[in-house]
């Protein structure tokens, strides 16, 4: 069977275009602006309400919605002023020095102050959890009077003015928070018992305050009438728990919803009615097949000349044409498109004569058996399985036979963290606008999430010095330079063969043509501030 015409695909759009010929066909009310809130379906993926706790896509609009960081990125991934009006870093990117907006204010009416930023950086590094990490490398921070902070790197880092606009930095009225019950000390990972207060209450200083939370239900913001800035049109949000597309795409066509988040290409086909919009732009995800030359279920070694047969056999432009169309794009390092020094990379070659050849010069002239685990599950609009599939079809043709195993997230994580799997399947979305976190995560460097999972302790082999030199070279540069950089470390990866990136969905965002300003943002996911309707 061609797995380019796969039934369970014609059958999946047949049926999400019969659910939703079934939905009453939505016209716009003569409501005037905010006489009801904006409606937002999506699945609500929020694993805490507590910003320094707060990791996953929908706390980025939490985050950046109820708080404010130091610094934003406008529609062009340029850093602007927030809560800082003004910074600056000195030549070899190890100190850097902000100063506040003396007009900033938290929703209570208290002035945001520099001990305000030093205890929620504090905190934020002290809680030891979700997105700690960003605050590794600040070696002190210090307030020397009440709009002023200076941080202190253990190293060069060239990133951390993109780390300081990222929702998960976010500052927190130091005063309330510590009344309820948060710590910012070094022991605050165990001594902070502050997260239950943050489901019920916020102490940010953004455009909107939490209003309620019912978990798997709904998210209530209500407008910050005391924001310091230009308010926000919007009175109220409500962020409705919508787990699928299609219940997405029904909610927006018969008027219960204003956005739809989480919409794929298939449905967006079936969305009908002049009143809605569809807007499909690149985001920074993509999908990777991933090899593990240390995994102990390996049935052959999988030498470097192993593993650049499997890739060339990988026939990329059919895999993206199977799984997203023109709904996406090739990627070929594991750098988003559009971050620093993550474009301009060749395309890899699909060449199943010289992945024979290879496989041969190995001594795997007959192929071989390998074990293919991965999340059960679709994600961006792709079903792994799926995809799987079509990988396990082309790898076929050089005589390597995948066991697909499709387990549930946590048993993959959990396997791929142990033993390791020979061959996987996975997503990737950035934590903030900055290419450091990828070399960091998918570099063949000593103690890098994917350098374990790749059995670098068991095959030592894989580990690459390059990447190494080139990611501190590229923390004590800055811009166009730190590109270059970056580029390179990307073109030491690609090499590696171990993380093999597939395809970049676009991101669909499907709203009524009555709301104003929406847009995918690098930072903050879809900024709430600049909507109305």
């Amino acid at each position: 069977m061609n797995i380019t015409t796969f039934p369970a695909k014609k059958a999946r759009a047949a049926a999400v275009a019969a659910l939703l010929a079934t939905s009453a066909f939505w016209a716009p009310s003569s409501f005037a602006q905010d006489s009801k809130p904006l409606i937002i379906a999506r699945n609500i993926d929020l694993n805490s309400l507590d910003p320094h706790r707060a990791f996953c896509d929908t706390c980025q609009i939490y985050n950046s919605s109820v708080y404010e960081s130091l610094l934003t990125l406008d529609k062009d991934n340029k850093l602007i002023p927030l809560l800082a009006s003004k910074w600056e870093s000195n030549a070899d990117q190890t100190s850097f020095t902000f100063t506040l907006d003396p007009a900033a204010k938290f929703s209570d009416g208290s002035p945001v102050e520099a001990k305000d930023v030093k205890w929620s950086w504090e905190r934020l590094k002290n809680l030891k959890g979700s997105s700690s990490f960003l605050m590794d490398n600040v070696a002190s921070i210090e307030a020397p009077d009440a709009h002023t902070v200076v941080v202190k790197m253990v190293a060069p880092s060239s990133e951390f003015l993109n780390i300081a606009a990222a929702p998960y930095t976010a500052i927190v009225n130091s005063k309330v928070a510590s009344e309820a019950g948060a710590k910012a000390d070094k022991d605050a990972s165990t001594t902070d018992n502050a997260e239950a207060w943050f489901l019920q209450h916020s102490a940010g200083s953004a455009p909107f305050v939490l209003k309620s939370y019912e978990p798997n239900s709904e998210l209530r913001l209500a407008r910050n009438d005391k924001y310091w800035r230009k308010e926000p049109a919007l009175s109220e949000v409500v962020i409705r728990q919508t787990k699928d597309a299609v219940a997405q795409a029904q909610m927006l066509q018969n008027g219960t919803a204003d956005i739809a988040m989480q919409i794929d290409p298939d449905t967006a086909k079936t969305i009908t009615g002049g009143d809605i919009k569809i807007d499909t732009v690149p985001s920074y995800n993509f999908l990777y097949v991933a090899l593990s030359p240390g995994a102990k279920a390996n049935k052959v070694p999988l030498t470097p000349e192993v593993r650049e047969a499997i890739s060339l056999a990988l026939d990329r432009k059919s895999i993206l044409d199977f799984t997203l169309g023109d709904q996406g794009q090739l990627i070929s390092a594991p750098i988003p498109i559009g971050f620093p020094g993550g474009s301009g990379f060749e395309e890899q070659p699909y060449d199943i004569a010289k992945a024979k050849e290879l496989l041969a010069k190995a001594g795997h002239a007959d192929g071989f058996e390998m074990e293919a685990a991965f999340p059960g599950m679709n994600v961006y609009g792709v079903d792994l399985s799926l995809l799987m599939q079509k990988v396990q079809q082309d790898l076929s043709k050089i005589n390597v036979k995948l066991d697909l195993q499709p387990v549930p997230f946590a048993n993959w994580r959990e396997r791929v963290n142990g033993d390791g799997i020979p061959m996987t399947a996975v997503f990737y979305a950035p934590d903030y606008y900055g290419t450091s976190q990828y070399i960091e995560y998918f570099g063949m460097t000593k103690g890098s999430p994917w350098a374990r999972r790749a059995g670098a302790e068991r095959e030592p082999s894989v580990l690459n010095p390059k990447e190494s030199e080139l990611y501190k070279s590229a923390l004590a540069a800055s811009g166009d330079e730190a590109a270059k950089l970056w580029h390179q470390a990307g073109e030491e990866m690609i090499k590696d063969r171990v993380i093999l990136p597939l395809i970049s969905p676009n991101l669909i965002l499907a709203y009524k043509s009555n709301v104003q300003g929406v847009r995918y943002s690098a930072c903050c996911n879809l900024p709430l501030a600049e909507i109305s309707h």
